[in-house]
């Protein structure tokens, strides 16, 4: 709970702003999620408890769309569920990429501009290349400045954060789902690396909104200034 309301409930109604996004569905295997997000008006499927990662869970989800009829569509954004101050211009921003059709996959990166979070392994760092596609994304500090002291870093190089949203054309989100682990997604526990590793093109573009991933209990505490 935050601030008296969950924060499912607050992912859920930030996305259902976004100006792009037809239909908003939460996907989750935990029953206790499904009738929570019900008792809130919003839309929810039960999933599969055997998936490995949130990509496979929206597989299934498209697949289930898909049999039922549901209007056509070309594109899938996963919305992270522990991103309570998402904003919906965020979602439009990785959703616009489309509008070039060698787009395949895009998401979304901020400046770091605290100098504790360039080093904290629990903020992913993502660099790309001129076409602003991702070249690697880790919890390791990348780049690495070997000409000056760690305390220097952020006054001489631009670092950037990965926002945790993923747009996917439907036929490429079909791909990658036929994909095994590599070992780079396996040595960082990032699942993007697997399509880096496989030759799909991420599509990175930077946002100016500050968001905090409530991925552990002191982030909760940083959310809810109670720190």
């Amino acid at each position: 709970m935050i601030d008296g309301k969950s924060m499912i409930q607050r992912v859920y109604e930030q996305a259902t702003k976004s100006r792009r996004l037809n239909k908003v569905v939460v996907a989750t295997d935990d029953t206790r999620i499904e009738s929570h997000v019900r008792s809130f008006g919003g839309e929810v499927l039960l999933t599969s408890t055997n998936h490995t990662s949130g990509t496979e869970r929206i597989g299934e989800v498209v697949q289930r769309l898909e049999d039922s009829g549901a209007d056509d569509f070309t594109i899938v954004v996963n919305i992270q569920g522990d991103e309570p101050q998402l904003n919906p211009e965020q979602i439009d921003l990785a959703v616009d990429c489309f509008s070039d059709p060698s787009v395949q996959i895009s998401t979304l990166m901020k400046q770091i501009t605290n100098k504790e979070e360039v080093f904290n392994p629990n903020v992913v760092k993502v660099v790309v290349d001129v076409h602003s596609e991702a070249l690697y994304f880790s919890r390791s500090t990348i780049p690495y400045l070997r000409e000056y002291e760690q305390s220097e870093w952020i006054s001489k190089q631009e670092f950037f954060k990965h926002i945790g949203l993923y747009a996917y054309r439907i036929d490429v989100l079909k791909k990658i789902l036929l994909l095994l682990p590599g070992p780079l997604e396996k040595a960082e526990s990032l699942e993007q690396l697997r399509w880096l590793e496989n030759g799909f093109k991420i599509k990175v573009v930077p946002t100016l909104y500050e968001t905090i991933s409530i991925d552990t209990p002191d982030d909760l505490l940083k959310l809810t200034n109670k720190t």
